[in-house]
């Protein structure tokens, strides 16, 4: 993705230093402009193709694959010149006294407008399908070709179109003949392959494999158990109190009405209701962040509007949408310490901590192996198109012998080849979650002192990362054109540099359990004030590198970057600790009564759902574009309020599917973390559904552990009862 983002600033700084064309450079861009109709000058240069045009080296003879290239190249000229219309539909078409450019794209315009694609018709051209005798046929194969022809400007950028040619025909003969046209027209010498085999695509589609059809299976398996549990809930058990666990797990009625079940706020003491808005925001924020990434990806015909847009304000919010992971991993100490604390004090220090992971990893690891399978092989079937090989937010062939890693939460620092990127912050999670027993138990036992410790530490790590950037030379943005993978890999994936949030939210966690039952009184003016030095935190972390955003400012010195790469990561928490605060104390006012809103409650419910299959349909809907877009900040708001809608529908299905199935069987089939007194028949039937909502309800799936919280909840309703 960065290389992708540097060849795009590469490019739009070339345009703009050469928008005052010379003599000679008004004559390269009139040749290049008499060759719009691509199609037709490659049908009048090769009149009657040979062997020769295939530009084999001397040492080689022609293989089968050559000869039946140079074989359907004359049947399709020789279908052309004869006017056979399936010909035309390869390379042109006659309508009347017109001749429209159909299958081939052309020279795009607006070149100096950034608009470097055309796509021409990527359908029509797959759909060709001529039988040429009984044993043979013509098939029509798509391929997007990379012309550097704006060389005659010194811009070393590439003008990409969409072709068609028989299937026969690999990228490598393809390119043979259009470097000796481009050589022809314009003098160009071209050594490098200009059609890569990847951007090719025909009709076929590789057969099912093993993998791909248990995928398949499974999901059907599923989704019938889905349907015959609904069924029996519907029409065999009346009484919702008879119903069978199993059925109750697997029915969409009875999921749907615990998912869309909304509490109003302060029922429930041991909740912190804002954070269902806080949590759901952060989510918006991080696919909002992704939706600019596929945008930016996309065939725009204004990509030269890119860099007045990088010099505004508003892309601050789209660039910085990083802090949302820095939210998850606050609001994980947090709560992770409010609820085990509390289960600490009743359990007199004793802590499961085996069963604590398991039920952790039974609550994480079902969705994203499912998820594994889904993006590796569903997705090819589902995402098909011209830019199929280009609009890629991941690289899903390193599922195939990586995703293992994935499973075990340790891709972040097992292997450099990631597979689903974007659950990097899962592995981040966990593994600060495996080590949050060691702050659980210093804390009960030594109480603030453990308090202390913990800040030191934050302290330590925050200055290890200040001192790698330092010494490594780190750039958190563009260096030298693209984006260092290993900076990405060593201060953005790794656990210790996002240890700050977590580790400020286990504090402040720990400083609400202990002042739980406390009463703060605190005046308007200490409101203003604490909301002013939270809000410049916030806004500060966010806009703090705007003046340095714009086209002509530079460049941050590393240690600026250092600086503001390291603080910020303790400064947003920080921000988020006076916002939690004032809504737990009563002071949030109309900020709390936004965030704690039950309308998020829903949302908050599979936001873990949301977060991993965002990308499914980002990637769907990015790699199904047929024509040319344009880039602006309210087309990019269309699409994501798009994928956003259908984000949703997955994520239901996904969490009526799998989520809640999954954590009503753990419930029911795995002992728990501490042994309880056990209820009646009625209220454990009664009480179950009340523990999944409590799971779903009390922090973001994927960041959560909420099984302590389960057993108090439970035991009081056992009490109630």
């Amino acid at each position: 993705m960065g290389n992708k983002i540097g060849v795009l600033l590469l490019f739009g700084l070339s345009l703009v230093s050469s928008l005052e064309l010379k003599y000679n450079s008004l004559e390269s861009y009139l040749r290049i402009m008499e060759l719009r109709p691509f199609a037709m000058e490659f049908a009048q240069h090769f009149k009657n193709i040979s062997e020769a045009d295939l530009d084999l080296p001397n040492t080689r003879l022609p293989s089968q694959q050559d000869l039946r290239c140079l074989s359907d190249m004359n049947q399709l000229l020789g279908g052309l010149a004869s006017g056979k219309l399936w010909s035309l539909q390869i390379i042109l078409t006659a309508c009347n006294y017109f001749v429209v450019l159909d299958s081939w794209g052309s020279i795009p315009n607006g070149i100096f407008y950034g608009n470097a694609i055309n796509l021409g018709n990527y359908d029509e051209c797959i759909g060709i399908m001529k039988a040429i005798s009984e044993s043979s046929n013509i098939q029509g194969k798509y391929c997007l070709a990379k012309l550097p022809i704006l060389q005659s400007f010194n811009i070393p950028a590439q003008i990409v179109i969409g072709i068609c040619f028989p299937s026969s025909c690999s990228g490598a003969h393809i390119s043979a003949f259009l470097k000796q046209l481009l050589q022809r027209l314009l003098g160009l010498d071209l050594k490098t392959q200009l059609i890569s085999d990847d951007s090719c695509r025909t009709s076929d589609r590789a057969p099912f494999d093993g993998l791909t059809i248990f995928t398949i299976v499974l999901l059907s398996v599923l989704g019938f158990a889905i349907v015959l549990a609904t069924l029996c809930d519907y029409f065999l058990y009346e009484d919702q109190k008879k119903l069978p666990i199993v059925v109750k797990a697997f029915s969409i009625r009875a999921n749907s009405r615990a998912l869309f079940k909304m509490v109003e706020p302060k029922s429930n003491p041991n909740i912190i209701d804002c954070l269902h808005g806080i949590r759901c925001m952060s989510l918006l924020w991080v696919i909002f962040g992704h939706e600019y990434i596929i945008a930016v990806m996309s065939p725009n015909m204004n990509y030269i509007k890119m860099f007045s847009w990088v010099g505004k304000a508003f892309p601050s919010f789209v660039f910085h949408a990083v802090f949302a992971v820095d939210t998850f991993l606050f609001l994980s100490g947090l709560l992770l310490v409010m609820i085990s604390m509390r289960a600490l004090e009743k359990s007199k220090g004793k802590l499961n901590i085996p069963m604590m992971y398991v039920h952790r990893y039974l609550r994480l690891a079902p969705i994203v192996a499912v998820a594994i399978l889904m993006y590796m092989k569903l997705l090819p079937y589902l995402g098909d198109g011209p830019l199929f090989g280009d609009i890629n937010f991941d690289n899903y062939e390193n599922c195939k012998n990586n995703w293992f890693w994935t499973l075990l939460f340790l891709q972040n620092y097992a292997t450099k080849e990631l597979c689903l990127i974007h659950t990097w912050y899962l592995a981040v999670d966990m593994q600060l979650y495996i080590l949050s027993p060691i702050f659980l138990l210093c804390l009960y036992k030594w109480g603030k002192k453990a308090a202390a410790g913990i800040f030191v530490l934050m302290l330590l790590l925050s200055a290890c990362l200040f001192c790698t950037m330092m010494t490594d030379k780190y750039y958190i943005y563009l260096e030298n054109g693209k984006l260092s993978d290993e900076a990405q890999r060593k201060i953005y994936y790794a656990t210790h540099t996002h240890a700050a949030p977590w580790l400020i939210g286990v504090l402040f966690g720990y400083f609400l359990h202990v002042n739980r039952s406390k009463k703060f009184q605190l005046n308007r003016i200490e409101i203003w004030l604490g909301w002013i030095a939270s809000l410049a935190l916030l806004f500060t972390c966010v806009f703090a590198l705007y003046p340095s955003a714009k086209l002509m400012s530079p460049a941050l010195s590393i240690l600026k970057e250092s600086s503001y790469y390291t603080f910020t990561r303790i400064a947003w928490p920080l921000g988020l600790c006076w916002v939690v605060f004032v809504c737990v104390k009563d002071y949030g006012g109309l900020a709390n009564s936004f965030l704690s809103c039950p309308l998020w409650q829903p949302l908050s419910k599979i936001s873990y759902s949301a977060y991993i299959f965002h990308v499914f349909i980002q990637q769907i809907n990015g790699r199904r574009v047929r024509a040319n877009t344009y880039f602006s900040d309210y087309d990019v708001m269309l699409r994501f309020w798009a994928n956003f809608g259908f984000t949703l529908l997955l994520s239901y299905v996904m969490y009526i599917t799998m989520e809640a199935p999954v954590a009503v069987l753990q419930g029911m089939l795995l002992p728990k973390a501490r042994t309880t007194p056990k209820p009646t028949e009625e209220v454990k039937t009664e009480s179950t559904r009340e523990v999944n909502n409590l799971a779903e309800t009390e922090t973001m799936p994927e960041i959560e552990h909420s099984e302590e919280m389960l057993e108090a909840n439970l035991e009081k309703r056992v009490e109630e009862t």
